[in-house]
């Protein structure tokens, strides 16, 4: 036992010394990179202004910053003061990137203001009394529309100074305003307020011109009919691949026969490939249908980011995988030698330190369930977490998953108590691994420890698995130590009872100086004497003490040797 606990300790030191590098390497993949960001200032929103929130709000130095996107690209960042001294700043950056998404959108992507009862109740109103006029739910009702190259973006300035960047679309007579630059974009971009607004006019007359080209109609029918070919090409290959995967599984009980039949060494190679080439398939089914979803997203305009999210998505789950992984090995590990330690600690006596050594196993074996369990729960919340329709959840939204939480916990309150008494089990020693015990009645030997529940195998080998919560009263027949009571039944009619007395005490004496059995004896057999009267017979009683777990074979010795001693006697 002590080379065994020696070796695993110096597995888990080389453990610690592998796995640590791959831990900080997947964490510095996953660690997310800080973007450049600029600044600007307070927006009125236009009319019908309406676009999809931004990320949260970053920091950077005394300036609070949110991104504005086109297309779902980051174009331009405005900024808003980290500390408001005055009180009269304007709004916050994210709240201003909001508004000035809002207004890009209007130029290249037509949002109907209206609900579908609206837009019907309007044409039946349209064709039955208000022809001519107008349509307030016509996508285009501000008259934003048009060619891309028809689209200009100019510096207009305010009476206040302010220069404000605004869109000058054919057909409408005013400008359509857009946004504001602030003193803050300048001072934060270290560039002259004139300079800046110039380069922010130039950037979104180029990005909002592309823009509109991508919601042409003659592109969106293109992407679509790639998409279309792109997704039935998938199709097909994942048909494909589905077949030879349900082919490899039909192989392998086929392997598996002949290798039971042959075990020859191309046998087992065989196996081994068709088993992991099943794997490989399986996976690159699920590949497969992440990239027909990343087509479907990339057919329509503006989901480019979102696609290549998509696409990643596998990969970044693996890394996240693949470091909790690394982290539940390294965690198991040092388990394992801080156990290791504890079990040969030689500040204990011989008998103690012999029953760590038996709890080790199940101490081992339940902290290594705990650890996993808790990196898979950690790997679930991680990944949940990554995305973003989840992660961007507002505290109501927490709130309400709290509330099914409590629920769940309500509902399935009797594993939460037998993982709880598990715990206690483990802490409080009444049983490890090994130890014949007697839980509600069962007796038997207990060959697995659980956070959940105990396996008991019986005399009969059955199996009998019993709730953690289950295990109030426990008797232990092999803790420490063992015993047994060994009971002769002499006939009343005895006319020599202190012989006979006197023949059983000189065969205890016998069978507790017998060196197979001395060793085993922690103490010297004791005649109990006549602990009680039947009818017929006189029970006369012994009791063994033994180490623990073999107090079946001595009383089993011990008894035939009396039955052979007291026959034909006298």
């Amino acid at each position: 036992m002590a080379s065994r606990l020696t070796r695993r300790r110096r597995a888990a030191l080389a453990l610690l010394m592998a796995l640590g590098l791959t831990l900080t390497i997947g964490l510095a993949v996953l660690q997310p990179h800080p973007t450049a960001a600029a600044t600007a200032a307070a927006e009125a929103p236009a009319p019908g202004g309406r676009g999809p929130a931004p990320a949260d709000p970053a920091s950077a130095g005394s300036f609070r910053l949110g991104t504005v996107r086109i297309l779902g690209v980051p174009a331009i960042t405005v900024a808003s003061p980290a500390l408001d001294a005055d009180g009269d700043s304007g709004p916050e950056a994210s709240e201003r990137a909001r508004v000035i998404e809002g207004n890009l959108n209007q130029l290249y992507e037509p949002r109907n203001p209206c609900t579908a009862g609206e837009r019907v109740g309007e044409a039946l109103l349209d064709r039955l009394s208000l022809k001519g006029t107008k349509a307030a739910c016509d996508p285009n009702h501000l008259g934003l529309q048009g060619a891309p190259e028809a689209l200009r973006v100019v510096l207009l300035r305010q009476p206040g100074g302010d220069r404000q960047l605004a869109a000058l679309v054919p057909g409408r007579s005013s400008p359509f305003p857009l946004l504001t630059v602030t003193e803050q974009d300048a001072a934060f971009n270290g560039l002259p307020a004139d300079a800046l607004a110039e380069q922010w006019r130039g950037l979104l007359e180029r990005r909002l011109r592309s823009a509109r080209s991508v919601f042409g109609q003659e592109q969106i029918n293109g992407r679509l009919q790639i998409a279309l070919v792109t997704l039935a090409g998938l199709g097909l290959l994942m048909a494909l691949v589905v077949a030879l995967w349900r082919f490899s599984q039909r192989s392998l009980p086929r392997l598996q026969r002949r290798r039971a039949e042959r075990s020859g060494r191309f046998d087992r190679l065989l196996l081994q490939l068709t088993h992991t080439a099943s794997r490989l398939l399986a996976a690159l089914v699920i590949l497969l249908g992440v990239a027909m979803g990343a087509v479907l997203l990339l057919a329509w305009p503006g989901q480019i980011p979102a696609a290549i999210d998509v696409l990643l998505q596998p990969l970044v789950v693996l890394m996240k995988a693949l470091v909790l992984l690394a982290v539940a090995m390294v965690v198991r590990g040092l388990v394992g030698l801080l156990l290791t330690q504890w079990a040969s600690h030689l500040a204990v006596n011989a008998d103690h330190r012999a029953r760590r050594r038996q709890r080790y196993l199940s101490l081992l074996r339940v902290l290594g369930r705990l650890v996993n369990l808790a990196c898979l729960l950690l790997f679930a919340i991680w990944t949940v977490l990554g995305i973003p329709v989840l992660r961007d959840l507002s505290s109501n939204a927490v709130l309400a998953s709290g509330a099914v939480l409590g629920a769940l916990a309500l509902v399935f309150q009797g594993l939460l108590r037998d993982f709880v008494a598990g715990l206690v089990l483990l802490l409080d020693d009444r049983y490890a691994i090994g130890d014949v015990v007697e839980i509600g009645g069962r007796s038997g030997e207990v060959v697995d420890v659980g956070v959940l529940s105990t396996e008991l195998r019986c005399a009969d080998q059955r199996v009998v698995v019993v709730p953690n919560s289950h295990c109030e009263q426990v008797v232990n027949h092999t803790k420490l130590r063992s015993g047994a009571e060994v009971t002769v039944l002499l006939s009343r009619s005895l006319t020599d009872l202190a012989g006979a007395m006197a023949l059983i005490a000189e065969e205890l004496a016998a069978f507790g100086s017998d060196p197979r059995w001395a060793a085993k004896l922690l103490e010297p057999p004791r005649l109990l004497g006549i602990e009680a009267m039947t009818e017929h017979d006189l029970q006369v009683k012994a009791l063994l003490i033994t180490e623990a777990g073999q107090q079946g074979a001595a009383r089993r010795e011990l008894l035939g040797r009396l039955v052979q001693r007291l026959q034909g006697w006298p």
